[in-house]
């Protein structure tokens, strides 16, 4: 790393270390109760992990799932996986033992990798309402638009946009000075909280943070807002109240994961800038929120919501324990 990564780093001791190194502070304020808070992060880390695998391997291994809406959900859930991987480890090692020091590289990656996965969740989340759109709206076209091509280059867009948005972020940061303190009070490296350290101008990493935000939750939001809009138009002019029910059923899962995905992202978006009377620790819990509990009740509503899914996982379990059971006997 430069060696603008500042001159000494002051340590939850005071005293100097390494400067290369950060210090993830955990929840300030909160600390004596570090311990009881890793107990509701493993049990989301725990869901996240089996949730989103048995999402891929129930779709993987049912051939009348490999449609696009349980492909994009593929996706999703690869996502949600490798940004728990990214996150949680050092979170609970940062809740058990204090083990808060990061080195300055290791930081900017975790802060490329958070930022850029949350960024192709979004783009999935707007594919996703696309899907929805298309299969209401224009049924009868539904094969020869979103063909298996699509959905490949649906895939790499959301991967190239995520990495290509926040990869400026890192060199940005590396530009400039933490002269007066490397201790993050954070549970991760979050952009604003390590760029709020920083001596000197800062201006262009908040504004490049700013736009980037608004480039993905803006636009996606008011792209998605607007396929809502058009299945809405095109569910009230269906005649009967049966078909009506059914087309607004199929997007209720879809409906289910943005309200979990945007609401604690949008809260955490807007109190970092403009919640300046927020207690410091609700900035934090809000943050963990936006990160932890997404990738656990994704697959948790698309399995209690999706018929198909449901049926499947109740037959592999099923499965499961006849083979259990065989093997005993």
């Amino acid at each position: 790393m430069p060696h603008t990564f500042g001159h000494n780093m002051e340590s939850p001791n005071h005293t100097d270390v390494d400067p290369s190194v950060f210090f993830l502070l955990g929840i300030p304020g909160l600390e004596q109760f570090h311990l009881w808070l890793s107990l509701p992060v493993c049990c989301l880390g725990t869901a996240t992990i089996v949730g989103n695998i048995a999402i891929l391997v129930v779709v993987a291994t049912e051939p009348v799932l490999h449609k696009p809406v349980y492909l994009f959900l593929c996706m999703l859930s690869t996502i949600d996986l490798a940004a728990s991987v990214s996150t949680i480890p050092k979170l609970l090692a940062i809740l058990w033992c204090g083990a808060g020091h990061i080195s300055a590289s290791a930081c900017l990656a975790q802060m490329f990798f958070i930022h850029a996965f949350c960024m192709m969740e979004s783009t999935v989340l707007l594919a996703m309402a696309f899907d929805r759109y298309v299969a209401i709206c224009h049924p009868l076209h539904y094969a020869t638009i979103l063909t298996d091509t699509i959905i490949a280059l649906i895939g790499v867009v959301a991967v190239a946009r995520g990495s290509l948005l926040m990869l400026p972020c890192p060199f940005l940061i590396g530009r400039l000075n933490f002269c007066q303190s490397h201790v993050i009070p954070h549970t991760y490296c979050e952009h604003m909280a390590v760029v709020k350290l920083a001596c000197g101008d800062t201006r262009p990493n908040r504004v490049y943070g700013l736009t980037a935000a608004l480039l993905v939750i803006g636009v996606d939001l008011f792209c998605i807002g607007l396929s809502y809009s058009l299945i809405a138009q095109a569910v009230c002019r269906l005649s009967s109240h049966e078909a009506r029910s059914k087309a607004l059923g199929t997007c209720g899962s879809h409906v289910c994961v943005i309200l979990i995905s945007y609401t604690p992202a949008l809260f955490s978006f807007f109190a970092h800038r403009f919640g300046h009377h927020i207690p410091l620790h609700i900035h934090i819990l809000l943050a963990n929120v936006y990160l932890l509990f997404p990738p656990a009740l994704n697959p948790v509503v698309y399995g209690v919501k999706t018929k198909e899914i449901r049926e499947r996982v109740v037959r592999v379990f099923q499965s499961g324990q006849g083979s259990s059971i065989k093997a005993s006997e």
